[in-house]
């Protein structure tokens, strides 16, 4: 996989995201410029508060809503990929850059599929200083017909950079680009997975909404800040909405976010807190690709941990139809779209590198109520195409007149924010199975076996005279030949049993884990046979 393809499924996947780090050069400590950066030709500073934000989405809600309007010559709305490409922010312009800040901002070109600018601000002293667009800020390669592009009123996007992986270089931190897509790196990550602001309707049968990121103010960092906040006014023709991102790196980097939603209409669904991923497949569903790699996936399964303490594990799949899998909960404590195979051999792609790709963990902050956690799977024919979707539906809905404020930690990064209390899942296998000693099941096509790897752990690991037994439960058929064995190699368990359907057509709901006697030594293995 070249780094083009790499940059191709961004676009292909929504147009609305970050297209990959050749768009933009990165910053280092070793070069940096006194030449003007975007601050430097700021205008009109007006008072900014916590409250800033929160009152211009609570009046935007009351007014009509109205279509963004593009200001773009057509030459730039309609430029070519690879001339988009070739469209690069300079780096010595790095926003806080010349003042040996903690942090520095760098922002996207409009133009392409981002004709909406984003208009962007600095927060300093309690005022907010427009950041306006230059083309002094890019370098406009040969591809760039049109040539520099004399003003627009925004950015497409922006990104924050810190010295994530050492002090002597600015790595890329965040990004925001594209509708309300946004998606962070812990230390040693790259780019995979992308959360969202919201999610609206998605994988109903009305049309999906995506709501924008209109405006942005990014909070000047102090010296030696070890965390950086930024603002964003969110807009659709459903929902307004402030949010507050406050930003901490480090081995997982953390987001706090803080939103404030108001209806403009009823929303039917509202998903809160939306992970998008890719899974074209894995060692659970392998289908008949022919590749050479023995996984193409940026995440592998789906986390839900429940206020019961139940922890669950739901591996993901690329369906031949749209699935989408409800799990009913009284205010989760986590959830997440996670990458658990962070070993390169499952992968042997050495320019995908698809072990480096982070995990991220939803923590709700508060009682977020009852209400479900929503798995969207979509068919994908290649690694191109965004085709997971997770996300939090309240029971209560979204109304006028009645703003919801939501708040949770996203945790980005390859380690649970969590001390491990049981066993995890960390493979599973589907296979055709034997036959069942005195039954005829042998030639049944539906007949699988399904056999699933345990982590080692301090609880399945301990001395006890009882043995380590499987419980299996299917939501239909029959459930034979349960077996646990000590997976040697790793210290582990491996489960096996075969499902016998009870009818060649309907899906069956699986659910399984291990213990010890009245003890629970694994997570819940959950997953969805589609025949």
């Amino acid at each position: 996989m070249t780094l083009d393809r790499n940059m191709r499924r961004e676009v292909r996947a929504a147009c609305v995201r970050w297209l990959g780090v050749a768009l933009v050069a990165t910053a280092s400590t070793a070069c940096a410029a006194a030449s003007p950066s975007p601050a430097s030709v700021a205008r009109g500073a007006q008072p900014f508060t916590a409250d800033t934000v929160v009152e211009r989405a609570r009046a935007r809600a009351q007014a009509a809503y109205q279509e963004p309007r593009s200001t773009l010559p057509e030459t730039y709305k309609h430029l070519s990929y690879d001339a988009y490409r070739d469209i690069r922010f300079r780096p010595e312009k790095s926003q806080w850059r010349a003042e040996g800040l903690p942090f520095q901002a760098q922002f996207f070109h409009p133009g392409f599929f981002f004709q909406f600018p984003v208009a962007m601000n600095e927060v300093s002293g309690g005022k907010s200083a427009p950041l306006r667009f230059s083309p002094e800020f890019f370098t406009y390669g040969p591809l760039v017909k049109p040539g520099p592009l004399k003003q627009a009123d925004g950015f497409a996007g922006m990104r924050l950079m810190h010295p994530l992986n050492s002090q002597e270089y600015f790595d890329e931190l965040v990004v925001f680009l594209g509708a309300s897509y946004f998606r962070a790196l812990g230390k040693g990550n790259l780019y995979g997975l992308s959360a969202r602001g919201l999610a609206i309707d998605t994988a109903t049968p009305r049309p999906e909404e995506f709501p924008s990121f209109r405006e942005m103010w990014l909070e000047k960092p102090a010296p030696g800040a070890t965390r950086v906040v930024v603002h964003a006014l969110m807009d659709s023709p459903s929902v307004t909405g402030a949010f507050r991102f406050t930003l901490i790196p480090g081995d997982n980097t953390v987001m706090e976010v803080e939103a404030t939603l108001f209806a403009r209409k009823p929303v039917q669904q509202l998903g809160v807190a939306p992970l998008t991923s890719m899974y074209m497949y894995g060692e659970n569903d392998r289908g008949a690709y022919d590749d050479f790699r023995p996984e193409i996936h940026d995440s592998d399964g789906l986390f839900i941990w429940t206020r019961g303490g139940e922890q669950l594990w739901r591996p993901l799949q690329n369906p031949a139809h749209l699935n989408v899998s409800s799990f009913t909960l009284e205010s989760p404590r986590a959830f997440g779209v996670l990458q658990r195979d962070t070993a390169f051999s499952s992968y042997e792609d050495l320019e995908a590198h698809y072990e480096r790709r982070p995990s991220a963990w939803v923590e709700p902050v508060g009682d977020w109520g009852p209400g479900v956690v929503r798995l969207v799977e979509l068919p994908t024919p290649d690694e191109t195409n965004d085709n997971i979707v997770a996300f939090w539906v309240p029971q209560e809905p979204l109304v006028p007149g009645k703003p919801l404020r939501v708040a949770y930690k996203l945790h980005w990064g390859s380690r649970s924010p969590w001390p491990k209390t049981g066993a995890s899942v960390v493979a599973t296998r589907v296979d055709a199975g034997d036959s069942w000693k005195g039954a005829k099941l042998k030639d049944t096509p539906t007949m699988r076996r399904f056999v699933i790897d345990f982590s080692p752990s301090p609880a399945s690991d301990a001395k006890g005279d009882a043995p380590v037994e499987a419980v299996v439960s299917a939501s239909s058929g029959q459930v034979l030949r349960p077996l646990v064995t000590r997976h040697t190699p790793t210290g582990g368990w491996r489960a096996t049993f075969e499902l016998h359907p009870a009818s060649p057509a309907a899906p069956t709901e699986l659910r399984a884990f291990l213990k010890r006697g009245s003890e629970t030594l694994t997570e819940t293995w959950s997953y969805l046979w589609i025949p």
